[in-house]
């Protein structure tokens, strides 16, 4: 029998094994969490200089969330809290409030190749996208899904995503985000998978602004991360913006 042929069929066998539907509902459960508090560090790859921004994250769903900055000294206190679809910002230095919204979601996060929709879109997968499983691929030794996701509703940030699932973990190690369009907006990796009690979760992610000339992406690297955690609500209280 011919070799290509061969492999054809095996990755026919390989992907039959289990449904798209499958897929993302394991890629769900890894990555969203009923509460999780997370500590982290962002580094940020600019022109002239590399920034380290280390914060601790507290998360409800994906509904509330509150961030506070530790460090270095210069965003150190300030804050972001999400409360549905709004998202608000503290900073020390001018001591006032903003709410982000409209175009302004677009904005990088402190320099960084995130912005605040990525933030703001952290819904499961199965609830934002309709998918389809288009075959398997090896990424860095690892056998992957390859799995092409289309927006089901009007307003998401990335109508359009590409992602390679490890097969084993069941966590995309690396995504194409496109516009409506097709234009390829941004690219992520993970990498740095450990268990976390019945979840594979990744320590490090890598993303880059696709439109960003030149640029040398930004690394989100978990410190450390705990799931079903109690957090008080008075977290989430706009009160707790500026104390």
């Amino acid at each position: 029998m011919n070799y290509k042929i061969m492999l054809v069929m095996l990755s026919f066998v390989f992907c039959s094994d289990i449904t798209v539907d499958e897929i993302i509902n394991k890629i769900d459960f890894n990555l969203n969490s009923k509460n999780r508090v997370i500590t982290s560090e962002m580094v940020v790859h600019g022109r002239r200089a590399t920034r380290n921004i280390v914060s601790k994250s507290w998360i409800i769903g994906t509904n509330k969330a509150f961030t506070q900055y530790l460090s270095p000294p210069r965003e150190e206190g300030s804050k972001m809290l999400k409360l549905d679809d709004i998202l608000l910002t503290y900073s020390p230095q001018t001591d006032r409030i903003i709410q982000i919204s409209g175009h302004m979601l677009r904005q990088s996060i402190m320099g960084s190749d995130m912005s605040y929709n990525d933030v703001m879109e952290d819904k499961p997968l199965e609830q934002l996208y309709n998918a389809t499983l288009e075959g398997e691929e090896d990424v860095n030794g690892r056998k992957c899904f390859v799995l092409f996701l289309e927006s089901k509703t009007e307003g998401i940030s990335y109508p359009k995503r590409r992602e390679w699932v490890d097969a084993e973990y069941f966590l995309p190690i690396k995504e194409e985000l496109y516009a409506k369009s097709g234009k390829l907006l941004k690219s992520t990796s993970m990498n740095g998978i450990k268990k976390v009690g019945e979840r594979w979760f990744p320590t490090r992610f890598i993303f880059k602004d696709e439109l960003k000339k030149n640029s040398k992406g930004t690394e989100w690297i978990i410190k450390d991360i705990q799931f079903d955690q109690d957090i008080p609500e008075v977290v989430f209280s706009k009160s707790n913006l500026r104390k």
